[in-house]
């Protein structure tokens, strides 16, 4: 049973630099992706979930 926290910290861990890599992306401000990483990197579900709702999309133009 405790094999699948490893499981479920590893899949998190892929998620958030996912994550973190779609705002580096993103046309937002410099400042609004600092925040947004440091929001990812500090509460690591939340803040995967809250970027998932509403965080920057990808840089580019949808047309």
């Amino acid at each position: 049973m405790s094999d699948y926290g490893g499981i479920v910290g590893i899949i998190i861990l892929a998620l958030d630099i996912w994550a973190i890599i779609n705002v580096i992306q993103s046309s937002t401000s410099t400042g609004g992706k600092v925040l947004w990483v440091l929001l990812i990197l500090f509460l690591p579900v939340l803040g995967l979930i809250i970027w998932y709702f509403a965080g920057p999309r990808g840089g580019r133009a949808s047309a």
